[in-house]
């Protein structure tokens, strides 16, 4: 089991204490600094450098994983471990950034029961600003993960609160220039959220904010339909998918001609590959490829793809060459491949 060494964090006030909680596009100007474009934090060399504020809207869920110790038996008992974790792809990766030193803040919503209660101290407990609305009627979402014996994993979805997430419980203080939002998508693809979703996309781009969102799962992805998505995540500059999703909305077997098709509507495409590494493509660039780090035994893949975002997005944020990025993603990914559950280990 590896275990992620939380960074010490720099202390400074956060946007909702310094700032108007009106809509803070008139004053832009004026709260940028005082609300912090960036904080400092050590990178590989141990030198102090600046890292945008990241954003992620989404969703927040408890992690039953089933880990089978045989083959399943589909119609009758197979032994398993089964372990309760906290889950959902937009807190997955924040808390994954948060515990890799980044700075994040996660919008999302919980249950008024003891589930959403320890997701938000968890969250909390990585380093995460947690802003989480709580819902007096819909508990907190829950995920069955039933992992076969060769870590391969399907997914029984109960989203609960997270259908409710609406443009109401987007805290303005976040959205700041010099930030990055992130949006599930997940968030983008649940009717009950979508609203949610595509108003932080435009909130970000009115106070000058980056945006990127990802392809969620391959079947949410292929039931909603490719062209929706698209027109759905219109605004975001950085798409990220695994193989499978890219070819939910291109049609393309091959990961590096998906990518290519793909910059026709997001700038910056990074697609993950599994055992094969990653890859990312620009427009107007050669693609750019970074084979995975060895693991030597995927003992769950639950929160990889996840783990891979947190780990991309701090280095591309700070404009470091596409390789680094892929490649701090890829190590991340390495990590949560050899944990139970989708979260690093507190």
């Amino acid at each position: 089991m590896v275990t992620i060494t939380l960074l010490p964090r720099v202390t400074r006030p956060y946007c909702s204490d310094v700032c108007s909680a009106r809509w803070p596009v008139e004053a832009a100007d004026a709260t940028v600094e005082a609300c912090g474009r960036t904080r400092l934090g050590p990178d590989s060399d141990g030198v102090m450098t600046s890292m945008a504020r990241v954003v992620v809207i989404g969703d927040l869920m408890t992690d039953a994983v089933a880990h089978a110790t045989l083959p399943l038996a589909r119609g009758s008992d197979t032994p398993a471990s089964v372990t309760m974790h906290g889950g959902g792809s937009g807190a997955n990766i924040a808390a994954w950034m948060a515990a890799d030193g980044g700075d994040v803040a996660f919008v999302g919503r919980r249950g008024a029961d003891i589930a959403g209660r320890n997701r938000d101290m968890e969250l909390m407990g990585y380093g995460v600003d947690a802003r989480l609305v709580m819902d007096p009627e819909r508990p907190t979402g829950t995920c069955v993960v039933m992992v076969t014996h060769k870590g391969e994993r399907t997914m029984l979805s109960d989203p609960g609160a997270n259908a409710a997430l609406s443009p109401d419980d987007l805290p303005h203080d976040l959205f700041v220039p010099g930030a990055h939002l992130h949006v599930s998508g997940y968030t983008l693809l649940s009717e009950g959220s979508r609203a949610a979703g595509l108003a932080a996309i435009d909130y970000a781009r009115r106070t000058n904010m980056t945006a990127s969102v990802d392809g969620a799962s391959a079947a949410p992805l292929e039931r909603a339909g490719a062209e929706p998505f698209l027109e759905l995540s219109n605004g975001a500059v950085l798409l990220f998918v695994n193989a499978a999703q890219a070819k939910v909305l291109t049609g393309r077997d091959d990961a590096e001609q998906a990518a290519r098709v793909l910059t026709a509507w997001y700038p910056h495409v990074a697609v993950k590959l599994g055992a094969e590494g990653s890859l990312f493509y620009a427009n107007g660039r050669p693609p750019v490829r970074v084979p995975a780090p060895p693991v030597d035994r995927v003992i769950d893949g639950t929160g990889a793809g996840d783990a891979f975002i947190a780990g991309f997005l701090p280095a591309w944020l700070d404009k470091k060459p596409p390789g680094e990025a892929l490649a701090g993603g890829c190590r991340l990914a390495a990590h949560a491949l050899n944990l139970i559950g989708a979260r690093p280990v507190l």
